[in-house]
């Protein structure tokens, strides 16, 4: 019962009942309207009056078996699980064909991650509902157990069985399709949402789905067919101007991908992925102060958006801008201090424009945030080369070739530390393994240790390794 939908009549009971709150007067109300009350505050997300309101009630009405039920969903919303259990067990000695109680004890069970009992539990409730709409929602409990458990296949059938009983349940459609891409079926996902199309016609949500799985098998063409349709069903979709747009990016259709996003931004409030989009579509047709404009209104509309700062930073490293890009990442990092593609660009940022100190410590945040590629760990020992701190530049490349063992790159540049550092035997040791691995890396020595290049013991280690490898 939603009160929402009543007129000021039948809204009195909800009305009384929040007056009484406010004086501290006791009124009566009779089982039915608290039940009402409670149900309309968990719908609308009101646990504290909900509460209240099933004490109250259970004060007046204590053997009421529907008030105790929404006790034990306060006791599960609490994780004040053994007392959940403890009033299901004495509801079930009363009313033991009740599917609520069992609907119950499957969400306790369900908390306690025991989901294979919650879904037989669920079962028992099944054979005892006599509606389909209380059977499609059951199904839906299944499912979603089932998925907890990583068991797309038995999770697919229960939301195919919700959608037999409700056409319309766009849920059930959308957990459908998640499992179909959990388990790489987009053909089979294909097929389900044609087939489900040939009954529902003008359903948008099987368009769109339809469309998206096209767009990842990338047939386009395919794609752009379904979006449209979507949109034919309903003109007002935003989710299909959007994905449109992004196929008629791929197609290269720039123009058109704006018109798409621009549609977006007409139906609803500016989002600032279409506004990332449109200034990438307008940086591809060469409209450079139209492109970062709308780069500025998407960090303007959401400055925790990544992408956008990523995309303003990217775009003035292309003009080689260097010193506005760094402004602006400067400016995402005071935003965003743990973001870790900030740092990777501010590092990279710095060692472009010679600021060797700061690309040192972009580097060594980038590693510290959990960026562990290949290219941040040598950029740093490159940079830590340069300054001169060969035995931190050790340890990095050390720390390195943890991740990435008989790596060419690493041990040409750990044999020129090591000849730096006169530790001749570990040097040739490193000199050695690199040619071993890969000896179109030597120019490495030549590129970073030039002095150390030419040196008669470096040119005889390659020499001899030249000779062995023939």
């Amino acid at each position: 019962m939603e009160f929402s939908q009543y007129d000021d009549d039948n809204n009195y009971s909800l009305t009384k009942f929040e007056s009484m709150l406010k004086t501290n007067n006791v009124l009566f109300f009779d089982s039915g309207e608290f039940e009402n009350i409670i149900q309309f505050y968990f719908e609308n997300g009101k646990i504290a009056l909900a509460k209240k309101a099933v004490k109250l009630g259970l004060e007046q009405h204590p053997s009421s078996i529907t008030l105790r039920l929404f006790q034990v969903e306060i006791y599960i919303l609490e994780d004040k699980l053994p007392q959940a259990e403890k009033l299901l067990d004495a509801l079930h000695v009363l009313e033991p064909s009740n599917e609520e109680i069992y609907i119950q004890k499957a969400s306790v069970l369900s908390k306690r991650d025991e989901h294979q009992k919650a879904i037989d539990t669920l079962k028992i409730a099944l054979k005892l509902i006599d509606s389909e709409e209380d059977e499609a929602d059951l199904h839906a409990l299944i499912g979603m157990e089932y998925l907890f458990m990583d068991q797309f296949d038995n999770a697919k059938s229960h939301f195919i069985k919700c959608l037999e009983l409700d056409m319309e349940d766009y849920s059930a459609l959308y957990n459908i399709i998640y499992c179909f891409e959990f388990l790489d079926l987009h053909d089979e996902a294909i097929d389900f949402l044609n087939r489900y199309l040939d009954k529902n016609p003008y359903c948008e949500v099987a368009w769109h789905q339809l469309g998206r799985q096209y767009f990842t098998l990338k047939d386009y063409k395919k794609a752009l067919t379904a979006f449209d349709f979507a949109i034919i069903s309903d003109d007002t979709f935003v989710g299909a101007y959007l994905e449109k747009g992004k196929v008629l990016e791929k197609m290269k259709k720039y123009n058109e991908a704006i018109e798409n996003y621009n549609m977006t931004l007409a139906l609803d409030e500016p989002t600032s992925f279409a506004l990332l989009r449109i200034g990438n579509c307008y940086e591809k047709l060469h409209s450079d102060d139209l492109a970062v404009q709308y780069y500025f209104k998407t960090v303007h509309e959401d400055p925790l958006l990544d992408k956008g700062w990523i995309a303003i930073t990217k775009f003035y490293n292309r003009k080689k801008n260097y010193h506005k890009a760094l402004y602006y990442i400067n400016k995402a990092i005071n935003i965003d201090d743990d973001n870790v593609r900030y740092w990777k660009l501010y590092a990279q940022i710095n060692h472009r424009l010679n600021f060797i100190e700061e690309a040192e410590r972009g580097y060594k945040k980038t590693l510290d945030l959990g960026n562990y590629e290949l290219d941040t760990w040598l950029a740093r020992a490159d940079v830590l080369i340069k300054l001169g701190e060969y035995e931190a530049a050790a340890l990095n490349l050390i720390q390195a070739a943890e991740f990435y063992p008989e790596t060419a790159e690493i041990e040409y540049r750990l044999a020129g530390i090591y000849f730096t550092l006169l530790e001749n035997e570990k040097a040739q040791y490193h000199l050695k393994n690199g040619w071993l691995l890969n000896s179109e890396f030597s120019f490495i020595l030549e590129e970073l240790f030039p002095m150390i290049a030419k040196h008669q013991m470096v040119l005889n280690i390659i020499s001899n390794s030249k000779k062995t490898s023939k």
